[in-house]
């Protein structure tokens, strides 16, 4: 059986293991909310420890913390943004929807560590008390969400964009290299007039181009923070001067300039929206991404019966019964992440509308949700590039096939011989199984050179009446 010690909080004793630097209201949140074993984002206890931190400093210079206790909560609460007690952090990510649980289990931790390092006993809030000095000048209202915007903030900026960068720079690569590639275009699945290889891989490039640029859009919503609204926004109990102070420390441990306070508290602390702005532009990453992966492994089906115009890095064997298969597994990890991504957003869309009054209560959930999203991206979009993008290869001469049994380049004949004849001369072509421009050499309408001239294909993926 784990020894325990008793602590106390407003609602009366409660039995806490002995060795636990939490206390009484994060293990009262522990048995109320048995929900999924999930817990609460690293990223948003290293956000907690550092305003915490950033808190005391203020709280010091204007007495509120004497010399010993300023010390040691900041050595505590520096200890917890390190990940050093991450194993004290137990409650449910499905808890209170304003995340005070989380809040006071941070309290909890800061102050009894505090208390432990100035030689007290755990539990007695003596000389260090979790609401009175590790809290003091804030609400669990304003400094979850603060918590909660700060590590999405950095998630995006420190990990995702990165990695999307990689991404981009891979997809650039790909388009220069198979800029004369020249291959069927493809519309409803269906045969289209010539684009090249390298024009597809332009346009995947510039989708994740524009996904950073929505991204980096998003967080500037996401940078406006909460703190110093307290309670409801009107920021009672929060000194005067205390926010611009704590958020220049705040900058100063994150090294992010772009943190500054919210410029409605009441927007801030009522609504969610900077965190279903990011979530949404996390969503259409997503789709990008998914469009590639799945253009790709189109691309390289095969080897023989599929379209054949790439050749994907054979990086593992693809199945236990049929020798020698092997499959596009990367680009099929990439859109598993990416439709778990899309999933993540719809929740946080249904937490983001659901906020009343002065409060929304999803918050936890939605930090969850959109630092996976973020995560997921962000390792789903380096690994892409790595072991996918990087390795592909042109097909060219099974391109070169294809386009030119490709029906559809009957379109550049059309301002030379009329849409009607084209398409009588394709569906010859089609029904009697023939080149294109053998059918059209034969039937007269043009001389064999001109036939040639406007049947160039290369010159079709440059535009303009051949």
């Amino acid at each position: 059986m784990t020894a325990t010690r008793t602590e106390r909080d407003s609602m009366g004793e409660m039995q806490v293991p002995v060795d636990a630097y939490y206390g009484a209201q994060t293990q009262r949140a522990v048995e109320n909310f048995p929900i999924s074993g999930l817990r609460i984002p690293r990223q948003v206890i290293r956000a907690l420890g550092l305003i915490k931190a950033s808190a005391a400093v203020y709280n010091h210079r204007v007495g509120v913390l004497d010399d010993r206790q300023y010390e040691a909560i900041v050595q505590a609460a520096e200890e917890v943004a390190d990940g050093a007690h991450d194993a004290h952090f137990v409650v449910d990510v499905f808890q209170t929807g304003s995340g005070t649980s989380s809040n006071m289990n941070a309290n909890e931790v800061i102050a009894n560590r505090a208390i432990e390092l100035l030689g007290g006993e755990m539990g007695s809030k003596d000389p260090v008390h979790p609401n009175d000095h590790v809290n003091a000048g804030q609400s669990s209202n304003d400094v979850f969400p603060t918590a909660v915007h700060v590590a999405a903030y950095l998630a995006a900026a420190e990990e995702l964009l990165p990695a999307l960068d990689v991404l981009h720079v891979s997809l650039e690569a790909k388009a220069k290299a198979f800029a004369d590639v020249v291959k069927p275009g493809r519309t409803h699945l269906m045969d289209a007039t010539p684009v090249t290889l390298g024009q597809e891989f332009g346009g995947y490039a510039r989708q994740i181009e524009l996904g950073s640029a929505r991204v980096r859009a998003a967080l500037e919503r996401v940078s406006e923070l909460p703190l110093g609204g307290t309670a409801v926004g009107t920021g009672l109990n929060a000194p005067e001067g205390m926010t611009d102070r704590v958020l220049d420390e705040l900058r100063d441990r994150t090294g992010t300039i772009a943190l500054r306070e919210a410029d409605n508290h009441f927007e801030a602390q009522g609504a969610r929206d900077g965190l279903v702005e990011l979530s949404g532009a996390l969503k259409v990453v997503a789709v990008s991404m998914t469009k590639i992966a799945n253009d790709i492994r189109l691309m390289g089906s095969g080897p023989r019966t599929g379209i054949g115009e790439l050749q994907l890095p054979e990086i593992q064997p693809g199945s236990s019964i049929m020798p020698a298969k092997v499959n596009p597994v990367i680009p099929e990890s990439v859109t598993q992440a990416c439709a778990q991504v899309i999933g993540n957003d719809t929740a946080v869309t249904v937490g983001g509308m659901n906020g009343h009054f002065e409060l929304n209560v999803y918050i936890p959930m939605m930090a969850r949700n959109v630092l996976e999203s973020s995560a997921l991206l962000a390792t789903s979009a380096a690994n892409f590039a790595e072991q996918c993008i990087d390795g592909l290869t042109a097909n060219v001469e099974r391109a070169t096939e294809l386009v030119e049994r490709d029906l559809a380049i009957v379109t550049a004949l059309v301002p030379a011989i009329g849409y009607d004849k084209s398409a009588e001369l394709s569906k010859q072509a089609l029904t009697e199984d023939r080149p294109l421009r053998d059918v059209v050499k034969e039937a007269g309408v043009l001389s064999d050179d001109e036939v040639d001239r406007i049947l160039d294909i290369k010159r079709m993926t440059e535009g303009g009446v051949l």
